[in-house]
């Protein structure tokens, strides 16, 4: 991660680009059809020219959006690698521990089911009429 002399970091401009609507919407035209121009952008929105190269400029910045000359053309392509980053420094690693625990307790409660339910095993007493309810859960 590169620190700029201000403080600011690549995923500080990934998060601030991606926190406006309109630029969103704009980055999900990109993955749809990669490689237009200012005046299809535009016309996609409901703003001026000027305020679509605010935030084409913004996501430029952010590393979202890069720009290529083709002929008098100046076509704008998707980069999902500044995206790709901040998922995994910021959402991945965060959501591992949460599914970790969802598959060790999905383990558990299988293991528990097979345990209570194996006949001729102790489990639930099948002359129990509240089924063994409470008797497992004094934990």
């Amino acid at each position: 991660m590169v620190t700029y002399p201000s403080g600011v970091t690549d995923d500080d401009r990934v998060f601030k680009a991606l926190a406006d609507p309109t630029r969103r919407f704009l980055l999900d035209l990109l993955f749809e059809r990669d490689g237009r121009t200012l005046t299809e952008l535009e016309a996609e929105v409901e703003m001026t020219r000027f305020g679509v190269m605010k935030h084409l400029r913004v996501l430029e910045e952010a590393g979202l959006v890069v720009t290529r000359k083709a002929g008098r053309e100046k076509l704008h392509h998707l980069n999902a690698v500044p995206i790709r980053l901040v998922h995994d420094r910021w959402i991945d690693k965060y959501t591992e521990r949460r599914v970790s625990a969802l598959a060790d307790l999905k383990a558990e409660l299988e293991a528990r089911h097979e345990r209570e339910h194996r006949p001729g095993e102790q489990g639930v007493d099948q002359g129990d009429p509240a089924g063994g309810v409470g008797r497992d859960h004094q934990h």
